[in-house]
């Protein structure tokens, strides 16, 4: 808390102290937070997620209960948050159905909906079903990923394809590389080299991004910018290095919003030879967090020319690991497991916990932590890896969770969500070779003798600010979101909105990167940098428009330090390649200008990017 101004407590009266005071928007019951004054008081933290701060004049600072004068007092921006009133909205403002083909999309019936106005409304877009026609029962079913090792100068087959695929027991029409779901599992040798022949045969134009991979621009994979899109029937041929220890993933870059959400991804693995290896944990699984959106057992359908859910982005009503909407692992007793975790959701932003493991965060995105740190929880945004040891001491069963804080936009609530991904089974039999004293130490990670600190203090040399523009929304939705611009949850763990998600398309929404020092946006942006520049990047997340979200920020070719967010110093720095950008918040980055050519930023919620939220930059 930071303070100006006030007067010294004897001049109001019988006081000696300033104490500060916190207690949700009913005022019952108030927690004493401390003794604050004039400057910056660091209190802690708090778990209300609408509350209120009152500042008292005291007679001691040890009064457990206010009594004093109250001379300050104001509240969390989400106090703000009222029921919508909208029964005033016309019903029906806006587009009218402009398809019959368009269902209702799927609604949760747990979470109470009041919006009229909206319900009789589709999006201006034609919808899009892939495979249509397709008989599920006449393609191949899908195989789980396989491990595919790369040595250099090896060649992988890589094809994009239908595949059969069946959830919740019924059979669906999905894509899938070689016929796995999720695709092969690339593990490569450090500086290996690999020849890659992707074959389209799929529905749609497509082609396959490198994602982190500090490899060749010509092979990056970014329609548009190194390449022209393959187009069903033909071919490509890549040439991958493998520079880099650390997880990465491939995944289509081309409507990611359709094929990237439909099974085209896969991880890559180049192990660690060294510090960082696996010496420490009994073995290492690979998992990949995704959501589908299902109706009626089927996909629901996608925009035909461009995406639709522009504004929140596609949250699925089906949450998956590994394409599964169970994952199951057996271990023994005391078995320390190393999980390798990667988003490929289209927006949605996991927060993942084993129920009753001890969990520690080893690495991120493109290498390992300065050291390692125990946590509770892994938020993961779209796009994002993390590494982390879990060590399971008892036999029995331990729940893989998704625990986040959703929100009711329409009756302006907070309510937890607990989603079980899967589970941990232990078995009584105790692990062959105990790694629990080597789990319980943190240990080193990132140190290549580089000093960082020097540049914590000087300004940034580039700033982009993450904003939104929107145009020909219906009247019933626009003033929905004109009702919600007083708050904005800083993440959306949830999709509570689902016809909201739903009827806003890429020619409505236009989110935005902007240069502020030239105005210039998204692909206008012409930033020119030279090979070995040290370069300190903004990144500002205004939330002054219409409907501020979240966006995880990629750079493809480079690496990245996160030196602070929000003003906050990061004192533990891991290089990486994608960070999320909660609303209102900012970070600097410090990326590492390495690796020459014309390269692609961009948010990483599918629709986002579909909606224009790119740029390019250029390393000579």
């Amino acid at each position: 808390m930071t303070l100006s101004g006030l007067p010294e407590p004897a001049s109001l009266g019988p006081y000696t102290a300033y104490v500060a005071w916190i207690g949700p928007l009913a005022l019952d019951p108030m927690r004493k937070l401390g003794t604050v004054r004039n400057g910056e008081t660091s209190l802690g933290e708090t778990d209300l997620d609408k509350f209120i701060v009152m500042i008292s004049a005291e007679a001691s600072a040890s009064v457990t209960e206010r009594h004093g004068r109250l001379v300050l007092r104001g509240n969390s921006p989400s106090a703000r948050l009222q029921r919508h009133d909208l029964l005033m909205l016309p019903p029906g403002a806006g587009h009218a159905m402009p398809d019959a083909a368009w269902p209702m999309p799927p609604v949760d019936t747990t979470i109470p909906m009041f919006m009229p106005g909206i319900d009789a409304l589709a999006p201006p877009e034609r919808p899009f079903v892939p495979g249509a026609g397709i008989d599920p029962a006449t393609l191949p079913l899908a195989r789980p990923s396989q491990v595919v090792d790369i040595k250099d100068g090896d060649t992988l087959r890589l094809t994009a394809g239908f595949v059969r695929r069946t959830i919740a027991g019924r059979s669906l029409v999905m894509y899938g590389f070689n016929g796995q779901y999720p695709g092969p599992l690339v593990r490569a040798s450090k500086g290996a080299t690999a020849t890659v022949e992707f074959a389209n045969a799929i529905d749609q134009p497509s082609a396959v991004h490198w994602h982190g991979i500090r490899l060749d621009n010509r092979f990056d994979g970014a329609v548009g910018v190194t390449q022209d899109p393959v187009m069903p029937g033909e071919h490509f041929t890549y040439r991958v290095h493998f520079p880099d220890e650390g997880i990465y993933w491939y995944h289509s870059h081309y409507r990611e919003d359709v094929q990237q959400d439909l099974g085209l991804y896969g991880n890559v693995f180049v192990p660690w030879t060294g510090v960082g290896g696996s010496g420490s944990v009994n073995r290492e699984e690979f998992l990949m967090l995704d959501d589908l959106l299902l109706a009626d057992g089927k996909p629901f359908p996608y925009g035909t020319s461009g995406p639709t859910h522009a504004l929140m982005g596609r949250f699925g009503n089906t949450l998956l690991v590994n394409g599964e909407p169970r994952y199951r692992l057996a271990v023994a007793r005391g078995e320390v497991v190393r999980f390798y975790l990667t988003n490929v959701a289209n927006t949605r932003t996991f927060n993942l916990s084993f129920a009753g493991a001890r969990m520690k965060v080893v690495g991120a995105d493109a290498g390992l932590f300065q050291h390692e740190d125990w946590v509770e929880s892994v938020p993961i945004a779209p796009a994002q890896r993390y590494i982390v040891d879990v060590s399971f001491p008892r036999a029995g069963t331990y729940a893989l969770l998704n625990r986040v804080e959703a929100l009711n936009h329409s009756f302006g609530y907070f309510f937890p969500q607990v989603d079980t991904l899967g589970s941990v089974t232990a078995a009584s039999q105790a692990v062959g070779v105990d790694r629990g004293s080597l789990f319980g130490a943190l240990h080193v990670g990132m140190v290549d003798g580089h000093d960082y600190d020097v540049y914590r203090m000087t300004p940034p040399d580039r700033q982009l600010v993450l904003t939104l523009k929107t145009q020909d929304l219906p009247l019933a939705l626009e003033q929905i979101l004109q009702l919600e611009t007083s708050y904005f949850t800083p993440v959306e763990w949830s999709g509570t909105m689902p016809m909201m998600d739903w009827l806003t398309t890429g020619k409505q929404a236009h989110w935005i990167l902007r240069d502020p020092a030239t105005g210039k946006e998204n692909e206008a942006i012409d930033w020119t940098f030279k090979r070995g520049d040290i370069v300190k990047v903004r990144l500002v997340n205004d939330r002054a428009t219409l409907h501020a979200m979240a966006h995880p920020i990629h750079l493809h070719g480079q690496r990245f330090l996160v030196l602070a967010q929000n003003g906050v110093r990061n004192d533990n720095l891991v290089w990486k390649d994608t960070v999320l950008l909660p609303v209102g918040s900012t970070a600097d980055i410090l990326v590492e200008m390495s690796n020459p050519g014309r390269w692609m930023m961009h948010c990483h919620i599918a629709e986002h990017l579909q909606a224009g939220m790119m740029a390019v930059f250029e390393v000579n």
